[in-house]
């Protein structure tokens, strides 16, 4: 009889694994936002405010027809570029809402998420060593996303003298001969923010003159209110000469509420298109196939759902711009997304401070402001993508926490 020895690893504790990690991993921090969730994450009768996720659950037509594909067994790839009959329907959608023109065959790739898309333009797009101009307060994976396919990122910042706005004043003094993309992500997270078309065109200027390329994260375009709204969300690609020079991100995260199907897209021009389409064949195959039917029934049939919920946003909006005003914070008009920014200097606590001691005293969470970039120093976010009377309850507690600190 043969006895067959189990030979059990033994650690090397002289093995360093961190210093094999490569550079560009190692020169990117965690994310700012997940930080204080994790946290809230182990505490009790949390409100969040943090996390940019809508609380409705994704619309009836879509679950019923991602149901459906499924006992069908519609459970395998679909193509690379993803269904065309989704395609089809964003082209559609594009063409109608902001007469933007894209072939769904041949200028639109649906992905993982409006993440993926981000990360396949930006590969596609930079050489190590060009610079990539990414106007501030930001989402935090702009920059790590550039950085990753070897950009040095340059941060342009925004004042709320000017609503957070970019402006090509702005920019300008930022362009070098190193400078190819400008990523531009309106309406804004964390701000709010929205550009104007006569801001957008002057930026068009600056852009064909200095031969740059644009990348427009545009996922928040369906979330736009008051004045924003009765003008409509200005699509980048369909300001004069910027068509051929910008790559349009778009999904159905937030204004579809369907952050977990995780389906995202990207429309551009046909030779940007085939060098994200390559990487994409290489590095997904294709965007999870019952996500992409039910986007395709989103586009169809929840229409009626996507503007309900904008409603419901406006007016939680308004409930917790009123109430942190009236807490004595600042706090600059949002007009698109579902974040408010409100300033918090007069505290006399940083972000950090702020978002640390509210949390721990009152049980509410926020992100700190320069998570976001430099200029979002002296700032929280607050989300309002919550139940009103969860908004409404915590009002009431920063409003005691504020007059905690100015009293105390």
């Amino acid at each position: 009889m043969c006895i067959v020895s189990k030979i059990m690893p033994i650690a090397n504790p002289t093995v360093d694994l961190s210093r094999r990690l490569s550079q560009r991993v190692q020169q990117v921090g965690p994310s700012g936002i997940r930080r204080f969730f994790e946290i809230a994450a182990t505490m009790d009768n949390v409100i969040s405010l943090g996390i940019g996720e809508p609380d409705f659950v994704s619309p009836r037509p879509v679950i019923d027809a991602a149901v459906a594909s499924l006992r069908a067994g519609k459970t395998g790839y679909t193509a690379n570029a993803g269904l065309i009959e989704l395609r089809e329907a964003i082209a559609e959608e594009l063409k109608t809402r902001y007469g933007a023109t894209y072939d769904p065959a041949r200028e639109i790739l649906v992905t993982v998420g409006v993440s993926e898309a981000v990360q396949l333009a930006m590969l596609a797009l930079i050489d190590p060593g060009d610079e990539v101009l990414i106007p501030e307060p930001c989402f935090v994976s702009y920059g790590p996303a550039a950085h990753f396919a070897g950009a040095k990122v340059v941060y342009v910042p925004t004042s709320v003298e000017n609503d957070f706005q970019v402006t090509a004043a702005d920019l300008e003094p930022y362009i070098t001969p190193r400078t190819k993309l400008l990523f531009i992500g309106y309406p804004n997270n964390p701000t709010g923010a929205v550009l104007r078309r006569e801001t957008l065109e002057e930026i068009g200027e600056l852009v064909v003159r200095h031969d740059l390329l644009v990348l427009s994260d545009e996922i928040y375009d369906r979330l736009v209110y008051g004045a924003a709204h009765e003008a409509g969300h200005v699509c980048v690609p369909t300001i004069d000469g910027l068509w051929e020079r910008t790559v349009l991100l778009g999904g159905f995260s937030k204004g579809y509420a369907m952050t977990g199907w995780r389906i995202g897209y990207a429309c551009a021009p046909e030779a940007i298109y085939q060098a994200m389409y390559k990487l994409h064949q290489y590095i997904i195959m294709s965007a999870p196939t019952m996500g992409q039917v039910g986007a395709a029934a989103a586009l169809r049939e929840a229409q009626d759902d996507v503007e309900a919920m904008r409603q419901a946003y406006d007016r939680r909006r308004r409930l917790i711009v009123d109430g942190l005003r009236a807490a004595g914070l600042p706090t600059f008009e949002p007009e698109g997304a579902f974040y408010c920014f409100p300033d918090i200097r007069s505290t006399g606590l940083t972000s950090e401070e702020f978002a640390q001691q509210l949390l721990r005293e009152e049980r509410v969470a926020v992100v700190p402001g320069d998570a976001f970039g430099p200029s979002g120093t002296g700032y929280v976010r607050c989300s309002y993508a919550t139940a009103y009377d969860q908004i409404q309850e915590a009002v009431a507690r920063i409003t005691a926490f504020v007059e905690r600190r100015r009293n105390g």
